[in-house]
C-alpha cells in the first residue's frame, strides 16, 4: 500500500542552514583514532539496551546506566561536556522532579550530549526510531514522536507530554522545531509549551552551543541542508578539537500564555548569542553566481 501523499503547510518549520553553514578543513582526526571511535561507539550501543534493561526495576539505576551510555558514545563521538550550571538550590529544586526542559536543535548530537547531562524523553521526529544507530537510543529512550506535517497530530503529542510531566517525568523539546546551524537560529515555537501550562509545571531553558579547540563556537556539528544521517555520521565522527556546553538558567514559570513563555524562554537561552546572518549571505552569493562551464573528456 502506498502512502499518502501529505503536502506541507504553511506553518511548516524550514531553516536556510545548508552545508555552506558548515566550516571549510576542519580539524580531523588519524584513520586509527577513527577506527578506535567506531570500535567505542558499536560498545556503547551495544550496552545501551542491556543498561536500560537492567535498570528498568529501578529508575534511578536506569537514568545513571543511560547516562553512563550517553557519555560513552560522546567520548566515541570526540565531543568532550562541559556543564554550567549557576541555580540556586532552590531553582533547581523546581525542575528536579518532573519539568519541561527546553533547547535549541543543532544536531542529533543534541540528543547524546543532553541524556549524557540528564537521561530525559525527548519529543523527537517520527522517522527517528527507523534511523541507523541512532534509533535503537530514540527506542530505549522512549521518544515522544511527532509528525510536524501533520498538524492535527500536535494536540496529542502535547496531551502526551503534559502526561510524562505530570507523571514526574523529564522532558526535552526543541520549539525550533528543525535544526539549525547554531550561529543563526529559530524563534521558539509556542505549541509544545502548551504542555507546561496544561500540567503546571516549570520550565527548564538550556543554552547548548559546540566549541572548536579554540573555544569559539562552530557549526562543525550541526545536522542540516541535505546532508543524510549517515553522512553526518561519518563527518562528525572525523572531527577532532570538539566541546559541548549545556548551561543551566534559571527556571521559568509556566503561566497562562504559551506566547509570553516561549518568548521568556528564548531570552534565556539566546543570551549572549549574535545571530550571524553572514553564514547564509555567503551561500546565497554562491548560488547566485553561475557556474563554470566543464569541459567533456575527450
Amino acid at each position: 500500500m502506498t502512502q499518502p501523499i501529505v503536502h506541507a503547510h504553511a506553518w511548516m518549520p524550514s531553516s536556510p542552514c545548508s552545508d555552506g553553514c558548515l566550516p571549510k578543513n576542519p580539524p580531523t582526526v588519524r584513520r586509527i583514532v577513527l577506527v578506535l571511535r567506531i570500535v567505542l561507539a558499536l560498545t556503547a550501543f551495544g550496552l545501551l539496551p542491556v543498561l536500560v534493561v537492567l535498570g528498568v526495576p529501578f529508575p534511578r539505576v536506569r537514568r545513571s546506566l543511560t547516562r553512563l551510555g550517553a557519555r560513552m558514545l560522546l567520548l566515541a563521538i570526540g565531543i568532550d561536556l562541559t556543564v554550567l550550571d549557576a541555580r540556586s538550590e532552590r531553582e533547581r529544586s523546581r525542575t528536579s522532579g518532573g519539568a519541561l526542559h527546553v533547547a535549541g536543535h543543532i544536531s542529533w548530537t543534541d540528543v547524546v550530549v543532553l541524556t549524557a547531562v540528564r537521561p530525559s524523553t525527548f519529543v523527537a521526529r517520527a522517522d527517528l526510531v527507523d534511523w541507523p544507530v541512532l534509533g535503537r537510543l530514540a527506542r530505549a529512550m522512549k521518544v515522544v514522536p511527532i509528525d510536524r506535517a501533520r498538524l492535527h497530530q500536535l494536540p496529542g503529542v502535547v496531551e502526551q507530554v503534559a502526561e510524562r510531566v505530570r507523571a514526574g517525568g523529564s522532558v526535552v523539546v526543541f520549539p525550533e522545531a528543525t535544526t539549525w546551524c547554531g550561529r543563526a537560529y529559530g524563534s521558539l515555537r509556542p505549541a509544545l509549551l502548551q504542555a507546561a501550562i496544561d500540567s503546571e509545571t516549570w520550565v527548564q531553558p538550556i543554552r547548548l552551543r559546540y566549541l572548536d579547540r579554540t573555544g569559539e563556537q562552530t557549526t562543525s556539528t550541526c545536522f542540516v541542508g541535505d546532508e543524510t544521517i549517515g553522512a553526518s555520521i561519518g563527518r562528525i565522527f572525523r572531527l577532532r578539537g570538539l566541546r559541548a556546553e549545556v548551561e543551566f538558567t534559571a527556571p521559568e514559570a509556566p503561566g497562562s500564555d504559551r506566547r509570553d513563555l516561549a518568548r521568556r524562554c528564548e531570552v534565556a537561552i539566546r543570551r549572549d548569542d549574535v545571530y550571524d546572518p553572514t553564514v547564509h549571505e555567503v551561500v546565497a552569493e554562491a548560488e547566485r553566481r553561475p557556474s563554470a562551464p566543464t569541459v567533456a573528456a575527450a
